[in-house]
């Protein structure tokens, strides 16, 4: 069991122990090392006794009442534990006394002054009883620089990483904003295992462990079924997880989203600590954004408390001409707390208009001929528009010691608007066949998920028992799809044609008649979660979890005919985790996804379910007093058969196709190494199999990040930073549009750098990306649409307190 509290941020989290043992003496509190350097800013008490631990090296532990509605006062500079400690707790109404030289337990006033005195005794540490984690709602953290204090999506459960049997790849705030990152896309890059690819709407296409994702999570509340995975500013992010291998368990059971992994959104919550702050940046095209986030207290006892996040972003056009980026995001939300209850609801509304991303074509197969940068294929007010509307909750409410029960729920309303021109057809010479689109769909979702939680058992052995009920429906909604006639085109050469037309202006009516669909009706999904952490001693953790999904297959026989069918299917999952130390631990795990198929096979019998299995090991180190972590991770992943064929002889019919093994190793670094000095570094080994031995596109073998940054600490230049990186990767595979042939895509290097400038209310940065000015390339494409990132591009963005 970890050495730390186990505290949530809005929840609680209570250590019993016997009354003998209620009030100790601080006498080993004199061995904690003088001088330890402590940056802990006022927070909620529970997450700020997270991060003494953390600084201090010692296990916190707390009895007898909550502290989730207490408010920590800020610590910053070189004390020892027990000072620290006692600038932590002022105004808070609670003491400490530490056991030894590693354990410490913060009590209530109230409760030391009723024990008499004989029970100050430092024996009575043997009856202290440390239980797992409590869910929490709200903030999971107060995280500083670049390492996560506390992991909050694979156990549906806040916990500390170093205690996870899992590999989570966490982007902390401070990561995006030294990086001068604005999208989700750009943050996962920092994660080993986790890349993105330029979609030709501007949507980015996520890919973790060699598998395609879906649409991911919010706040541990799987997206949209059938959503287009758009993202909100990271104004409005407090960070970003990659849950890595299947997450069937979790409940998410859009394509793809049960093999590889998926990424957690959390977003930001109300907070009775005032904040008001406006940030901004200004780019070389003409990109401006400005945002407003704005929280505090609503009333004396800072019981209700809000948060408004205002964000917009306008473009005056790309290098290459595509004008019309004109984004928009209002998230207001409000939140009441007492010390056993947490009520948070909230709204959001998200418009993006966002231009074609720049691109070329390759005129003969291969990335030499790509067609030249100044060449715009497209209508320069093509674009995509994405309105998302988001209505939810979380709850949360404490019993007792042992009972808790937590709720959340989201409603989300989407719609996309696609208008552009495809080519195909490519000949050296430039001529194409240039078809115009015009694509809209809409859906409606909601999901809600119900738990109780139990902590119960003896001294030796601590359960944090999850039940949990799940509930989703989705309605995908009409969507109307218009190609230029009828989806033939017309003939076009890009060095010699007249520009092309908005898309809409050469559609005709019978352009539309056979794409029209009506919505289709509600879709429902449930599912079964029980999950049973398990703290074995001080050093075994042991995490079992199942889920049994129920879901519906909706399909047509062969004449036509409806077909529907309801269907069980139980997923397992499995992890033990050994600490060697408090700062050291090994763990091993198995998890498991799946993905119906709606086709059906021969017979008109359904085809069988995807099954995905993997198999992990790994280890993970805290490092430099806690203030960085090291995780080393190997994984194998076995997929039975990923997409569907027609079989070779007749009658003709569906079969399962082949299946795939993606296995790797990968390692990630994240925090301070120096005082100033953090780095967040990461690395990928994979390879990927395909059972029919065809080669594996999108896959380059090697990935490496590199992100630096050190902050100035003489006197003369106090306040000054400079900070720069790397991206890289080796070569990887393209395929043709009718997966005829491969595209040789060769390895790239991508240099960022910048210099800031931050104080206490405000912050400046300059940056650089693309530094040495190359040709870069994602590491997949096809020869209609290959991305174009040969540019250095400028930023300069700031933030303001007032």
């Amino acid at each position: 069991m970890s050495r730390l509290a186990w505290l949530p941020a809005y929840g609680s989290l209570t250590f019993l122990f016997a009354a003998g043992g209620a009030a100790m003496t601080p006498a080993y509190a004199a061995e904690q090392p003088a001088g330890t350097r402590f940056v802990i800013p006022a927070q909620a008490l529970s997450t700020a006794l997270i991060a003494f631990g953390k600084q201090a090296n010692v296990q916190v532990l707390t009895a007898g009442q909550t502290v989730e509605a207490l408010r920590s006062s800020d610590v910053t500079g070189e004390f020892t534990a027990e000072s620290a400690l006692t600038r932590l707790l002022l105004g808070t109404g609670m003491t400490y006394a530490f056991v030894d030289a590693r354990t410490v337990i913060v009590k209530p006033r109230a409760a030391e002054s009723s024990q008499p005195a004989k029970a100050k005794s430092a024996t009575a540490s043997a009856t202290a009883t440390l239980l797992p984690p409590i869910q929490a709602i709200g903030l999971v953290g107060r995280d500083v620089g670049f390492m996560a204090d506390v992991s909050s999506g694979p156990t549906r459960t806040v916990s500390d990483p170093i205690d996870v049997p899992q590999s989570v790849g966490i982007v902390t705030g401070g990561l995006l904003q030294s990086q001068q990152i604005q999208t989700v896309a750009d943050a996962i890059q920092n994660v080993a295992g986790a890349q993105y690819f330029d979609g030709s709407s501007g949507l980015p296409i996520f890919q973790i462990r060699g598998f395609f994702t879906g649409n991911g999570m919010t706040d541990g509340m799987p997206n949209s079924v059938n959503g287009i995975g758009d993202f909100p500013p990271l104004i409005g992010v407090e960070r970003v997880e990659v849950l890595k291998g299947p997450q069937a368990i979790l409940g998410d059971t859009s394509a793809n989203n049960n093999f590889g992994g998926l990424i957690d959104i959390v977003l930001k919550k109300p907070q009775s600590e005032p904040l008001h702050q406006f940030t901004f940046s200004i780019g070389e095209h003409g990109e401006k954004q400005a945002g407003l986030d704005l929280a505090g207290p609503l009333n004396d006892s800072k019981s209700l408390s809000y948060r408004l996040v205002l964000n917009g972003d306008y473009a005056d056009g790309t290098a290459q001409g595509m004008r019309g980026q004109r984004n928009r995001y209002i998230a207001p939300s409000i939140g009441w707390s007492t010390p056993n209850t947490t009520f948070i609801a909230g709204l959001s509304w998200m418009m993006n208009h966002m231009p074609i991303p720049d691109h070329s074509l390759l005129l003969d197969g291969t990335v030499s001929s790509a067609s030249p940068p100044g060449i715009r294929l497209e209508n320069p007010n093509d674009h995509t528009a994405i309105e998302t509307r988001r209505l939810f909750y979380l709850f949360e409410h404490r019993f007792n010691d042992i009972w808790t029960f937590r709720s959340k729920a989201q409603y989300v309303r989407e719609s996309a608007n696609l208008q552009d021109w495809s080519m195909s057809g490519i000949q050296p010479t430039g001529d194409v066949v240039a078809t115009a689109e015009d694509y809209w769909t809409s859906d409606s979702y909601y999901a809600m998920q119900n738990d109780i939680t139990a902590t119960f058992g003896p001294g030796w052995m601590q359960h944090s028992l999850v039940v949990g009920f799940d509930y989703s429906r989705v309605q995908e909604g009409s969507y109307t799809d218009a190609l230029s006639n009828g989806g033939s085109g017309m003939p076009y050469n890009i060095f010699t044609g007249t520009p092309l037309p908005p898309p809409a202006t050469v559609l005709v009516p019978s352009d539309y008649t056979d794409s029209r669909v009506p919505g289709s009706p509600w879709a429902t999904q449930s599912g079964v979660f029980i999950q049973d952490q398990i703290a074995l001693g001080t050093h075994w953790e042991a995490l079992l979890a199942w889920r049994r999904a129920a879901y519906e297959l909706q399909t047509n026989y062969p004449d036509g005919a409806p077909w529907n069918q309801h269907k069980v299917h139980w997923v397992p999952n499995y992890g033990l985790l050994y600490k060697l130390t408090p700062d050291i631990s090994i763990y091993g795990n198995t998890t498991n996804g799946f993905q119906p198929d709606t086709l059906l096979g021969k017979n008109g019998r359904p085809l069988p379910l995807s099954l995905s299995r993997q198999i992990e090991f790994g280890t993970k180190f805290d490092l430099f007093q806690d203030r960085a972590r090291l995780t080393v991770a190997a994984y194998r992943i076995m997929l039975d058969h990923s997409y569907d064929l027609i079989s070779l002889q007749p009658p003709y019919f569906l079969v399962s196709g082949p299946g795939q093994t993606n296995k790797g190793v990968e390692v990630e670094f994240n925090g301070q190494i120096a005082t100033g000095t953090n780095l967040s570094a990461s690395y990928t080994d994979a390879l990927i199999h395909n059972h029919d031995g065809s080669l594996a596109n999108s896959a380059p073998r090697q990935r490496f990040n590199l992100w630096a940054s050190y902050a100035f600490q003489g006197s003369f230049l106090r306040g000054w930073g400079v900070a720069g990186g790397v991206l890289a990767r080796s070569r990887s595979l393209g395929e043709t549009s009718d997966f005829s042939a491969y595209i040789p895509i060769p390895g790239q290097a991508s240099v960022a750098a910048n210099v800031f400038y931050r104080t206490k209310r405000w912050s400046m940065t300059f940056g650089v990306k693309n530094l040495l000015d190359r040709n870069l390339y994602g590491s997949y494409f096809d020869e209609t649409f290959v991305p174009l990132r040969n540019r250095r591009t400028y930023l300069l963005s700031g933030t303001v307190d007032f």
